[in-house]
């Protein structure tokens, strides 16, 4: 944990054991099942044993029909006149993970239908994010006028934008999963957009390609194409843009993951070694691992290298292309830290914590590439709303929000639009324009906001521990059902276990002066344990309740266990 001082001292977590909830009735392979188990699903809402199989068994066959998504149709109809018609066609997309994963399965699905899209990524320092101006021109200069443009994961609020398109005669196909401007929707042949219904949010937009790839081969078959193929990208984007893990995300990812696991596609082999993943893959390798060294290109550069990366259909093409990646993450890495060093002396000149209901902070020094990250890092770290700046030398600020539960920065930026230039995005995370001049002003007017949203406790980070844990529950068949509960993510999160009174054999094993581990021992039971960054010399004299996460690990085709601990108070 950073070394603020004791005038900013950071919150510290409350634990809050959620209620006993009714259990999960069910069976798994014949077997009931287990306490914890049951437990864990009846605090998921998974009560009776069909909804218990669905969660823990989900089916391809359960999927819903593509064509319930808004405008499908319309979207379905103008693409397939571009294909007969042999159109020029631009895959207008984002750089980041979701927006390349799209690209990669609409590019792939109309290439099974004879049409060779062209492909084109915005530069993050040039052009920004989404559908803008400068990059139309790019798009015109590089491939000239298109017949038609699919804006992937972007594009539902360039209105002024997609007017102009349509003055200059070329249609667009927008497939997004972002909020819709309050100024209205753009025009375009259709906007397959999950915000335009009440149902379906929880896609992102690879999700939503699979789901209009899936709305054409429905339409009309391929011989030899076989869109479970694409699972894996889908897993990928669906992961890395942090959407729930529920319904048919949940479906797609798991069965995304198998494919990982075994994956022949050359991008995500190279990814996985330069990674240092072997054979079975989880949520977080996804999330923590693949997924930036994907994003890392975008930030710094062009995301065309990690587009070129999923693409690859040779080895050897796909290892430098991994090599490329994994350097440059290692680059992101280093400004990400310069930039949070930054911050975090900022942090100091803002007064007290206990005052702030929200942190913005702004520098000419910063990489516009890396701002959101850092927004994340020190949401998570002082339990604030907070938007980083980064501004550039003629004055204007591109900034990067992340929230916290309970305060939705999408609505609290609503109120502050007369100081942005531009401004959207999600709940959580946000993206904006502001000019120099005007960041002081949006700094008060924001925090004023926030602060009229703020409930009791909001401002009190909270772990949530789902169920109490003695260690001779570890069982065979615990672990084995424990398994059916993955993946793990958004909507679905790793249980928190609440282990009481557990002896630690001390002094433990101190790994690169700040990690610890321990086994921990309970009622003639022990169980290894490690604790990332632990606050070595806060340990509480034993014995010891402990927040603990259970973590399957995988290592040359050996499955194994281990506890990870979240945090340590004296027992009570």
């Amino acid at each position: 944990m950073p070394d603020l001082s004791t005038k900013f001292s950071l919150p510290r977590a409350a634990w809050v054991l959620k209620p006993t909830a009714t259990p999960a009735s069910g069976t798994v392979a014949g077997r009931p099942l287990a306490p914890l188990i049951a437990q864990l699903l009846g605090q998921r809402g998974h009560l009776h044993e069909e909804t218990v199989l669905n969660f823990l068994n989900p089916k391809l066959a359960s999927l819903g029909d593509p064509f319930d998504l808004p405008e499908m149709e319309p979207a379905v109809k103008r693409i397939f006149e571009a294909v007969d018609r042999h159109e020029n066609v631009v895959l207008y997309g984002d750089y980041d993970v979701d927006g390349v994963t799209s690209m990669s399965i609409i590019h792939l699905t109309l290439k099974a239908y004879g049409l060779d899209t062209k492909l084109f990524l915005p530069h993050r320092m040039e052009e920004g994010y989404g559908v803008s101006k400068d990059g139309i021109a790019r798009v015109f200069e590089e491939f000239g006028k298109p017949h038609l443009i699919l804006a992937l994961d972007c594009g539902t609020t360039s209105l002024a934008e997609m007017e102009s398109l349509a003055r200059h005669g070329v249609d667009v196909v927008i497939v997004d999963h972002h909020e819709l401007s309050p100024d209205g929707r753009p025009i375009c042949k259709a906007l397959v957009n999950p915000k335009l219904s009440d149902r379906n949010h929880h896609f992102c937009t690879a999700g939503l390609a699979f789901k209009v790839a899936h709305a054409l081969l429905k339409t009309r078959k391929v011989d030899g194409f076989d869109l479970k193929d694409m699972l894996d990208l889908v897993a990928l984007g669906t992961v890395a843009d942090l959407v729930p893990l529920v319904a048919e995300n949940r479906t797609l990812v798991r069965r995304g993951l198998e494919l990982i696991a075994n994956t022949s596609r050359p991008g995500l082999r190279a990814l996985k070694e330069v990674a240092g993943l072997d054979g079975f893959v989880q949520t977080h390798h996804l999330g923590f691992r693949i997924g930036p060294r994907l994003n890392a290109a975008g930030r710094l550069d062009t995301a065309l290298t990690s587009l070129n990366v999923l693409l690859a259909t040779d080895h050897t093409d796909a290892m430098s292309g991994a090599q490329l990646l994994d350097q440059h993450n290692r680059e992101r890495q280093g400004v990400e830290n310069l930039v949070f060093k930054e911050a975090e002396a900022m942090l100091q000149n803002l007064g007290s914590l206990n005052d702030l209901p929200s942190i913005v902070l702004g520098s000419r020094d910063w990489h516009p590439g890396v701002v959101g990250i850092v927004a994340s890092r020190i949401s998570r770290m002082c339990h604030r709303p907070t938007i980083l700046i980064a501004i550039d030398d003629e004055g204007m600020g591109k900034g990067s929000g992340r929230s916290i539960p309970g305060i939705s920065l999408v609505e609290a930026i609503e109120s502050c639009r007369h100081l942005l230039t531009k401004g959207g995005g999600h709940a959580m995370a946000i993206g904006l324009s502001v000019h120099e001049s005007n960041i002081d002003a949006f700094r008060t007017a924001f925090a004023d906001v926030i602060r009229t949203k703020l409930e009791s406790g909001n401002l009190v980070p909270i772990m949530d521990l789902d169920v109490e844990l003695r260690l001779r529950d570890m069982t065979t068949d615990f672990l084995e059902q424990f398994k059916l509960l993955e993946p793990f993510g958004q909507a679905n999160p790793e249980p928190i276990f609440l282990c009481r009174g557990v002896s630690p054999r001390l002094p433990g094993r101190v790994m690169k002066e700040k990690h610890l581990r321990v086994t921990l021992m309970q009622d003639g039971a022990q169980q290894d344990a490690i604790y990332f960054n632990a606050p070595l010399s806060e340990l509480p004299p034993p014995p010891w309740d402990v927040a603990l996460r259970l973590q399957r690990n995988w290592f040359r085709g050996n499955e194994s266990w281990q506890f990870t601990i979240e945090g340590i108070r004296a027992a009570e």
